[in-house]
């Protein structure tokens, strides 16, 4: 018989036929059974060579990675699965080869392991990838334990079975209340913020005014010693913490035209650190003609020293589950600005041959009102030019720094101005100390180390308080290490040792740039400049890493003022 070409035999069938199985119009779908589905169900593999070896050598269960995951077969029932594909006879004597090398199932640390973890969260093998965002416990080296929502390859931060799969979000509330009249104009997070740099001189100073106070030298004692402890005092003095728009000083300055943005070191502090902030705070810009006043409202959360802001497991407050009211935010944040406010007072003294006088009397203090004698405290004015380049026209800086002591140099007996601080420890054992040491068992020994936990939990605090020092352009911070007298008690305390730090050599221990400080104030101010005159607020979002420039009405924030005072009169007439 000759063979017939394929060509032939295309052209001997019908012209109606074609390819492939008839084509059929019948959509019932007769004697397939229903399948019951589940969102939660796991789609396993389709082909899984490694399941019967592991079973056949005598392998357990990995809880939490894919061999026990893609057990779970698509649907409801595994028993009664309808489509499970039943293997035929002829399969049962297929086998694979396997040449790979076996790896040790005990426990273990490294690769591979199932139940304990190095470092950070679960680094799995090849059974193993983590999730994101999950809720995971960790070992650290020392074998503390924490929590961390960071998640990765390789089991960095993954699913563990039997935990829950999402972090409790911390939900703040913002620092002021963001009312439906208020127009955005700019949002910029906090990635944008950390890409700006530009390079400022060190500043000139305009003027001085107040005097200052000796700092008493017998606190430099070794910290941590028996010795060097001393009972935290509350002296009575008038101390003031006026806004920008409120100075005199700085209203005579914008009238002779000496700048075209004002403020304080407080506000410009937190503006050039607020990449490092994680509560919510707020300015409120003025723009004047061709002049901005950068201030801060009344109550505002600028004048409240945080405590472990930056902590991992940040403080909780009370509605958050905190059992601890004295060690809720808010209740560490009136305690330690307490501390900073009494503590400058103490480590001076106060004396009229220890009295050193600035060119100008105090701003603030009016004798003839005071009850109490004033702080001592010296305030510098000091200019700065945000200019570009040298080309562009100036683009002057005007803030009111501050000091609180000064000393003399013991070689060349020259005067050291000097700001002062202080860091307080609450409960190294309670919630959201943030792995904090013992200072008064580690002080002294491991001074290095309770500086280095301090920098991590607070670095938004300690980066404002260097931010500060660079801006008064003094020679010194001081850094007190103030403690409960008891853990449960936070009204009584007693101060453990004082530090000494050059302002620039902190900041390189903490790695900041002030470059990107005053690059973000500039284009702050780049934004405002370019908007019409008003009042602009400027909000951290409590949340997230973000900014947000508000428009708002001239009179926002007078009201509440005003409904204030009525208030009070009203209470006074009944």
């Amino acid at each position: 018989m000759a063979p017939i070409s394929l060509t032939d035999l295309v052209s001997s069938l019908p012209a109606s036929d074609g390819w492939g199985p008839p084509v059929s119009t019948e959509t019932t779908l007769e004697g397939v059974p229903y399948a019951p589905y589940s969102k939660a169900d796991k789609l396993g593999r389709m082909a899984d060579w490694t399941e019967g070896r592991d079973k056949d050598r005598g392998g357990r269960q990995q809880y939490g990675n894919r061999n026990y995951r893609d057990q779970q077969v698509y649907g409801a029932n595994a028993q009664s699965n309808p489509f499970a594909i039943q293997a035929a006879e002829e399969e049962a004597t297929f086998s694979v080869v396997d040449n790979s090398r076996t790896a040790s199932r005990g426990r273990g640390f490294g690769r591979g392991t199932a139940t304990f973890a190095r470092g950070r969260g679960q680094r799995g093998g090849q059974a193993q990838r983590g999730g994101r965002g999950t809720f995971q416990r960790i070992g650290g080296r020392g074998g503390q334990q924490g929590y961390d929502n960071r998640g990765g390859r390789g089991g960095r931060g993954g699913r563990r079975f039997g935990w829950r799969d999402d972090k409790p979000q911390r939900n703040r509330d913002a620092s002021v209340n963001v009312k439906p009249d208020w127009q955005v104009l700019e949002e910029i997070d906090f990635i944008r913020l950390a890409k700006l740099n530009l390079e400022t001189g060190d500043g000139e100073d305009i003027d001085s005014y107040g005097f200052l106070y000796s700092y008493d030298r017998t606190y430099d004692k070794q910290p941590g010693a028996k010795t060097s402890e001393r009972k935290l005092n509350v002296l009575e003095r008038a101390a003031y913490n006026v806004t920008t728009s409120s100075d005199p000083i700085i209203q005579e300055l914008a009238d002779k035209d000496e700048a075209t943005i004002f403020t304080t070191d407080n506000i410009l502090s937190m503006l050039m650190c607020a990449t490092k902030s994680v509560y919510s705070w707020d300015l409120v810009l003025h723009r004047r003609g061709k002049q901005l006043f950068i201030d801060k409202r009344e109550g505002s959360s600028l004048d409240m020293v945080t405590v472990n802001e930056n902590a991992t497991d940040a403080p909780l407050e009370l509605s958050e589950g905190n059992k601890d009211s004295i060690n809720s935010p808010s209740q560490l944040m009136l305690e330690a600005t307490h501390i900073n406010n009494v503590f400058p007072l103490q480590v001076v003294i106060e004396s009229d041959s220890s009295r050193k006088d600035m060119t100008h009397e105090h701003p603030f203090y009016n004798p003839n009102e005071e009850t109490d004698p004033p702080a001592s405290k010296a305030y510098r004015y000091r200019r700065f030019d945000l200019s570009l380049n040298q080309d562009e026209e100036p683009l002057h800086l005007i803030v009111r720094t501050e000091l609180d002591a000064i000393a003399k140099n013991n070689i060349s007996g020259d005067d050291q101005y000097m700001t002062i601080k202080a860091l307080n420890e609450f409960d190294n054992k309670a919630q959201g100390s943030g792995g904090a040491l013992d200072w008064r068992s580690k002080l002294q020994s491991q001074r290095g180390a309770v500086l280095a936990t301090e920098m991590k939990n607070n670095s938004c605090k300690l980066a404002r308080w260097t931010v500060q020092s660079i801006l008064a352009k003094a020679d010194t911070m001081k850094l007190g290490f103030v403690s409960r007298s008891n853990p449960k008690n936070n009204n009584d305390h007693v101060i453990l040792g004082v530090l000494s730090n050059k302002p620039r050599d902190f900041a390189s221990q903490m790695a900041m740039n002030l470059a990107n400080g005053w690059g973000i104030v500039r284009t702050i101010v780049d934004v405002v400049l370019k908007m019409p005159e008003g009042k602009y607020v400027l909000v951290k979002d409590p949340n997230k890493p973000v900014l947000r420039l508000y428009q708002v009405p001239d009179n926002t924030f007078e009201e509440d003022t005003e409904e204030t005072g009525t208030v009070q009169e009203e209470d006074g007439e009944e």
